[in-house]
């Protein structure tokens, strides 16, 4: 993976499988992660996880108002998206 480094990525469906494995691998390889998903516990674990370059936003993908707060998050905590 080339060219992520001091990137803002929001992953959705970031407690499980292939979200988490992203988030992960972005982490990796110098990405800022924001994470997104339903199940607060399992973020909360990922974001300490990952530390600092991480944040998480408990949301639903499919609610509007939810993906708005998750891009603020985004742009309060690294500056961008």
């Amino acid at each position: 993976m080339e060219n992520v480094e001091n990137k803002v990525v929001i992953i959705t469906g970031a407690t499980s499988g292939i979200g988490e494995a992203t988030a992960r691998v972005l982490a990796a390889n110098g990405a800022k992660v924001v994470l997104s998903g339903r199940r607060e516990d399992r973020l909360e674990k990922l974001a300490s996880e990952l530390g600092s370059c991480a944040t998480y936003l408990k949301s639903n993908v499919t609610n509007v108002e939810d993906m708005k707060a998750i891009v603020k998050l985004a742009k309060e905590r690294f500056g961008k998206v």
